[in-house]
C-alpha cells in the first residue's frame, strides 16, 4: 500500500486521499469577462509533464485539507509534500532523474 505524507496529519494510506489536479493554478480575477475559449483554456488545459509534476491532493478521509505534492510521472514516486500556499520545494537533480526520493519527503510503500 502507498503511504502519502499529509503535511497536516502525517503518513496515511493512499485510500484516504483524492487527486485534485495540477497545482499552482491561479483562478482568473474576473471570470465573467472571459470569452468561451479563454474559460475553456482555464478549465481544461493543463500541462502534461513527463518528469517532476506539481499536483494538488486532498486528505478527503482525514483532515479534509488540500496540499501540494511533487511527483515524478515517469516512476510514480512522490518527491515532496508541502502545504498549500507554501513555495514549491526544490528537489535534488538525482531524485528528479532517477525517481529516488530524498529521505523524509516521499510516499513509501509498505510490504
Amino acid at each position: 500500500m502507498l503511504l502519502i505524507d499529509c503535511p497536516y496529519c502525517g503518513k496515511r494510506p493512499e485510500l484516504e486521499f483524492s487527486y485534485g489536479g495540477q497545482a499552482h493554478l491561479a483562478r482568473p480575477s474576473r471570470p465573467s469577462e472571459l470569452d468561451d475559449q479563454a474559460w475553456a483554456e482555464f478549465l481544461y488545459m493543463r500541462t502534461n509533464t513527463k518528469g517532476v509534476y506539481a499536483e494538488r491532493w486532498r486528505h478527503a478521509r482525514g483532515c479534509g485539507r488540500f496540499f501540494n505534492a511533487l511527483r515524478d510521472t515517469t516512476t510514480d514516486h512522490f518527491l515532496a509534500f508541502y502545504k498549500t500556499g507554501e513555495t514549491r520545494p526544490t528537489c535534488p537533480a538525482a531524485a528528479a532523474v532517477t525517481g529516488a526520493a530524498p529521505s523524509g519527503l516521499a510516499g513509501e510503500r509498505t510490504p
